[in-house]
């Protein structure tokens, strides 16, 4: 898988960076620390417990429309710009709108090559990308820790599982995005993102990260109008 199409797979996971709720507890924040601290050498199975039907929930200050960012500081990817949007559930929570944010980013990293981007009404946690030539990637969040250690940080995890159909068998593998978000000012928003894949778990549920990914995010917002 490219890294181009890996970002996109990540993107889908998040959010890509993009419910559960927001857990404050010191030790979700110490866990994703050490999680963090361990990276590139990342290793299955991961401290990221089972998400069910719930959907990722982000602090008051993400509501809104926002211009992103995406810097890869390795110089290998190009800078990218597109806009992403969360918005409130019906429990007042702020949650990314997958979709969108998803197609977002995956246009400006494959142009035409990505067809729709559509959630499982079924599940908040599972996307499917229709892309050129008859393939379908269909992406599940199986693992997510979050936390919110102070008023003006963020951190999010998510492990997900993706299946990519086409001619031949499906290609099956997992994507991890460790995600630190700092509300740096009124309507600006600066994140780092470490990613990681693994391969498919009919491999073993234990695996060692195959490919990684390091990369910076800014978000500045768009509709002056939403809290801050």
């Amino acid at each position: 898988m490219g890294i181009a199409l890996l970002r996109v797979c990540c993107a889908m996971a998040l959010v890509l960076v993009f419910n559960a709720p927001v857990a404050v507890a010191s030790g979700s924040g110490e866990m994703l620390e050490q999680r963090l601290e361990a990276w590139p050498t990342w290793s299955l199975p991961a401290p990221l417990p089972r998400p069910g039907q719930q959907d990722l929930t982000y602090p008051s200050w993400f509501a809104g429309r926002w211009q992103a960012t995406s810097i890869d500081p390795s110089g290998q990817e190009p800078e990218l710009h597109y806009i992403v949007q969360f918005n409130l559930d019906q429990q007042g929570e702020v949650v990314g709108d997958r979709a969108f944010n998803a197609s977002a980013i995956g246009q400006a990293l494959l142009g035409e090559l990505l067809l729709e981007v559509r959630n499982d009404p079924l599940n908040p946690n599972r996307q499917l990308a229709q892309l050129a030539g008859d393939q379908q990637l269909e992406s599940t969040v199986v693992g997510r820790r979050s936390s919110q250690s102070s008023s003006t940080l963020f951190l999010a995890d998510e492990l997900a599982l993706q299946v990519m159909h086409g001619p031949g068998d499906p290609r099956v593998s997992r994507v991890e995005t460790l995600s630190r978000y700092r509300l740096v000012a009124p309507g600006r928003i600066e994140a780092e993102q470490w990613q990681a894949s693994y391969g498919s778990p009919a491999d073993g549920l234990a695996a060692r990260a195959q490919h990684s990914w390091q990369g910076r995010l800014l978000l500045e917002r768009l509709d002056q109008g939403r809290p801050t």
